[in-house]
């Protein structure tokens, strides 16, 4: 014949989830107080685009945009005047942009730049790389870059890969 647990066992194995399932709501609770971390923000590059002016909107804080990468060399005519020791500043060569949509394949340079975010790296290259040493190179998914603005551009400090 078994004896039954007393009343004071069973109370207590009943309390011991109770307490782990208060403690993990407080946790979630007390985690999500205050501001969202920026790092873990991602803002749609249409966002970023259809602002008057980017850079008085966002500043020079450190954002992670998320859009179509385009890198174009086709219609490329480097400065001749370009320091070569900032090259990283050079705009137009190749051209660098973040889409809100993909583009179609043959779209100029121009075209490009009217509805695209002019992308540079301060240092190395932290963009994509080419599918071929010249002319176009699109994406097929979209990209995540993470970085700041600079006068009209968006300086690129690292890239996080692909949006799944």
């Amino acid at each position: 014949m078994t004896a039954a647990a007393p009343r004071a066992e069973r109370l207590a194995w009943l309390a011991v989830p109770l307490v782990l399932i208060g403690m993990v709501a407080l946790f979630l609770t007390v985690g999500s107080l205050g501001e969202r971390r920026a790092e873990l923000e991602r803002i749609d590059v249409s966002e970023v685009l259809a602002a008057a002016d980017p850079v008085a909107a966002y500043g020079s804080s450190e954002l992670q945009l998320v859009g179509w990468y385009a890198n174009l060399a086709d219609d490329c005519h480097p400065d001749p005047d370009q320091r070569p020791d900032a090259s990283w500043l050079e705009r137009t060569c190749p051209l660098r942009l973040l889409l809100a949509e993909q583009p179609a394949a043959g779209a100029t340079q121009a075209a490009l730049e009217s509805i695209g975010l002019r992308l540079a790296a301060p240092t190395g290259e932290p963009f994509p790389p080419r599918a071929q040493p010249d002319g176009w190179h699109l994406l097929l998914e979209q990209v995540v870059v993470t970085g700041h603005f600079e006068g009209n551009t968006f300086v690129v400090t690292d890239t996080d890969g692909l949006v799944h």
